[in-house]
């Protein structure tokens, strides 16, 4: 495992109280981090998303590749020192919370969910948490498969909901779960494939209230990758309380689409724009109090999809700062509790987007947040 940086910047000094910072932030947390089985079988023994990475290699001129992680290097997520490591870390520069990405395809069928079991059951680290269901197939994509079926997404119904909610009321009923206005978060990141979204959005509400937890946060991911329209409806649509508003912070111009175009025809580049230095404003019907900002730090994710992948260039930790400036201005208003501040990723190190520190930048983005938090 490699050695801390050495151009990597002091760690800064510990938060002060939450209360003190200026949005409560919540960042995605992959555990694809450890072996399993099911990878095993169709990856090759011992794979992870460290696999991926070390794949990662230039495609053009400026590209950097492979990213290496420094302070925590290449670690294994069913080491309870490593969890805690993420989370002093985290909560040193201002993340309140993990959202640990959570699998459940329908009939019991689960995946990636020791890293998080382990959180749960051992009450260490105490960093908050809570868990966004990644309701989509697995394919071969990542791998130049797109049409091989490796897990199916499913919905066999009410009892399945019934039986799924059993499994998320241990970590819902946790002293450290993280919530909104005294209610659980649950953020489901494709709503606008829930067969029956306002179904599920009701019994999942009534059965945390027999539980006697007063109801559940639920947040819908609105993804509008491009800028050019949302996949999803407005959370009030699926019976949602709130949203999450995605964009990845690139220059998407006439003019920089047609270079990129004419790059990747000519010089087989992969997709590649430049990150915008101008945060995005998201479309008016998706301006409200209860949809959430979420901000980038970077987007590369060619170690998964090699030429068929997309680059966000000239991303770095003084790019970020606007955008996470722009992200705070836009919730200042909310009283604190509802001030919800989502960073996408934690550890996304074959996506290319992670806090984490690495070689290149050290510290650098988890230095930005905490400035922008504390102003």
């Amino acid at each position: 495992m490699p050695t801390p940086s050495e151009s990597s910047p002091p760690i800064a000094p510990p938060s002060t109280a939450a209360a003190k910072r200026r949005a409560r932030t919540i960042a995605f947390y992959l555990p694809q981090f450890h072996p399993i089985r099911e990878n095993d079988e169709w990856w090759g023994p011992g794979f992870s998303e460290w696999t991926n990475l070390a794949k990662g290699r230039p495609l053009f001129r400026g590209h950097v590749q492979p990213h290496i992680p420094a302070d925590l290097g290449f670690y294994d997520l069913r080491c309870a020192e490593t969890r805690q490591a993420q989370a002093d870390l985290a909560a040193r520069y201002g993340v309140e919370a993990f959202c640990y990405w959570h699998y459940w395809f329908g009939n019991g069928k689960r995946i990636l969910e020791r890293p998080f079991n382990e959180v749960l059951a051992g009450g260490e680290p105490k960093l908050k948490f809570c868990l966004g269901w990644a309701n989509q197939t697995w394919t071969g994509t990542w791998h130049g498969a797109p049409n091989r079926i490796l897990i199916e997404q499913t919905y066999p119904g009410p009892e399945d909901d019934r039986a799924h909610f059993q499994v998320l009321l241990k970590a819902f009923t946790d002293e450290r779960y993280f919530k909104v206005d005294g209610r659980p978060l649950l953020y489901i990141f494709r709503p606008e494939q829930l067969p029956d979204p306002t179904g599920f959005a009701r019994r999942m509400r009534e059965m945390a209230k027999a539980e006697g937890l007063g109801g559940l946060y639920l947040a819908a991911e609105i993804s509008d990758l491009w800028g050019r329209g949302p996949r999803t409806k407005s959370p009030e649509a699926y019976g949602f309380d709130a949203g999450v508003y995605i964009r990845l912070p690139a220059v998407t111009t006439p003019r920089a689409t047609f270079l990129m175009r004419l790059r990747r025809k000519l010089l087989r580049w992969p997709e590649a724009y430049w990150c915008s230095t101008t945060p995005h404003v998201p479309p008016e019907e998706f301006r409200g109090d209860h949809i959430h900002p979420c901000v980038y730090p970077n987007w590369d994710n060619t170690p998964r999809s090699k030429r068929a992948g997309l680059v966000l260039r000239g991303s770095k930790p003084e790019v970020f700062r606007p955008h996470v400036q722009a992200a705070i201005q836009r919730i200042a208003h909310l009283p604190p509790e509802n001030r919800l501040l989502f960073v996408k990723s934690w550890n996304e190190w074959a996506e290319g987007n992670y806090l984490e520190p690495d070689e290149e930048h050290g510290h650098g983005f988890l230095r930005v947040l905490d400035e922008e938090l504390r102003a």
